[in-house]
């Protein structure tokens, strides 16, 4: 028998998940990477992980892997799609799914658009974290274009930077650079935004483990409360990138960030052969 997957994606940002409730799933860093590379293996921006909940308040725990086999706490586009399946599976319009980075509640908005509360934004230095006391709202780091950037937590770390236009700075020469940047010890996600109204931004990102991706659900919330810290932009707003468009909402009564966007499923398979996981385990 082999491992069966599913392939989904949230505006190009994709993902291959398994089904691990039923039975735990020891994934080798080596058998991640094999299945992470495009051209030998499946390909995904995330690999997900369906497992049993540590918490009773949550529907399923979603352990979420990079191409380079490392763990991320948080994945926004990732988390819609989980939650589509669980809500398909529970027959309901609400469920919590349970990440390293905290229980994150979704809802069904329309057929195939999920709106996620991503919990609060987390903006102190050492919960970014940051290697010294620095003011999030001025990040001391500049690389080539890139200077003056905005530190955010949103279950793991991000560093976006306002410049005139995102679509001409060389995103795939600076962002490993700036993701590798001393002041931030566990590497970081590095966002360019360009703000083209006070209820639209235009944003890039480099993922850490993943590089250049079309789109990153906690990376646009992330430069979304990195605007409205700025004063650049209203607290609900279209974030626009490569893969499409996320709405974003920082609430001001408590600090959480919804973000509401589409998925999709692209198609099942199964891990057999070279790609049979027995083999390297």
């Amino acid at each position: 028998m082999g491992l069966p997957f599913l392939k989904m994606h949230g505006l190009g940002n994709d993902f291959v998940i398994l089904e691990g409730r039923r039975a735990p799933l020891e994934l080798p860093r080596d058998w991640i990477r094999a299945v992470g590379d495009r051209r030998t293996g499946v390909g995904f921006d995330q690999l997900i992980v369906m497992e049993p909940p540590s918490d009773g308040r949550a529907d399923l725990f979603m352990r979420i892997f990079n191409p380079d086999g490392s763990e991320s706490g948080a994945c926004g586009n990732a988390t819609r799609c989980i939650a589509h399946i669980a809500m398909q599976a529970e027959g309901r319009g609400a469920v919590v799914i349970e990440t390293l980075a905290g229980l994150l509640p979704a809802q069904r908005v329309d057929t195939d658009v999920v709106t996620v509360d991503m919990g609060p934004a987390r903006l102190a230095w050492d919960a970014i974290p940051l290697a010294r006391a620095v003011d999030t709202l001025h990040v001391p780091m500049t690389l080539g274009p890139l200077s003056d950037g905005v530190a955010t937590n949103m279950g793991n770390p991000h560093i976006t930077f306002f410049v005139p236009d995102a679509e001409a700075v060389d995103l795939a020469t600076w962002g490993p650079q700036a993701e590798h940047h001393p002041l931030v010890p566990e590497r970081a996600n590095i966002g360019l935004v360009s703000v083209l109204a006070r209820d639209h931004i235009r944003f890039r990102v480099w993922e850490r483990g993943a590089g250049i991706t079309r789109a990153c659900g906690s990376g646009a919330c992330a430069a979304a409360v990195a605007a409205i810290r700025r004063g650049l932009t209203d607290r609900r707003l279209v974030v626009s990138m490569d893969g499409g468009d996320l709405t974003l909402e920082w609430r001001a009564d408590d600090g959480h960030v919804l973000m509401t966007g589409p998925i999709a499923t692209s198609f099942f398979g199964e891990f057999v052969g070279d790609l049979a996981l027995e083999r390297f385990v």
